[in-house]
């Protein structure tokens, strides 16, 4: 497939309106992906043996991954390990606009993300606390009391069976 206009070697920049576009990833930059999936430590030049390329040219095709927001390299932490014992999955119905209270969710430390959704509910948030006086805290006097906020609903874990990063590019 020839290279789409705007596309620096693997990331697009602007499609024809100026908005950003979504990247276009080139066959190597999916390449590099699945590498960092499987190890963010994963040496750029043991990267660049598996793809074809030099540890230089992998170094600047990770940056532009990084920059565009395609990818982020991060430590994921178990939060049992470092001192966060009771997760929730908060499930939210709102009267009025979404966004001003998906952005006051995304602005409190103990929500991992926030999701916009349709369905029974408007938004879904994850929160990480340190224990359960936390969470009824969070709900209670932070979330339920955001203006629009009808309904807030907290889905304990109990036990986290899977979670993983490695969906690839697909």
């Amino acid at each position: 497939m020839p290279p789409a206009s705007g596309m620096i070697r693997g990331v697009s920049s602007q499609d024809t309106t100026g908005r950003p576009a979504p990247p276009v990833l080139d066959e190597i930059s999916r390449q590099i992906i699945a590498q960092l999936q499987e190890d963010g430590r994963r040496a750029y030049a043991t990267i660049g043996k598996a793809v074809g390329l030099s540890e230089a040219a992998v170094r600047q095709r990770v940056q532009r991954l990084s920059d565009s927001g395609v990818i982020q390299i991060v430590a994921v932490s178990d939060p049992l390990q470092v001192g966060l014992f009771r997760q929730a999955m908060i499930a939210i119905t709102v009267d009025g606009p979404l966004e001003p209270v998906g952005d006051a969710l995304a602005e409190m430390d103990e929500i991992a993300y926030v999701i916009l959704c349709a369905g029974r509910y408007d938004l879904l948030c994850e929160a990480v606390c340190a224990d359960d006086e936390a969470l009824l805290q969070l709900i209670s006097t932070r979330i339920r009391a955001l203006p629009g906020v009808r309904h807030a609903e907290a889905m304990v874990y109990l036990k986290l069976r899977k979670q993983t990063y490695q969906w690839g590019t697909r």
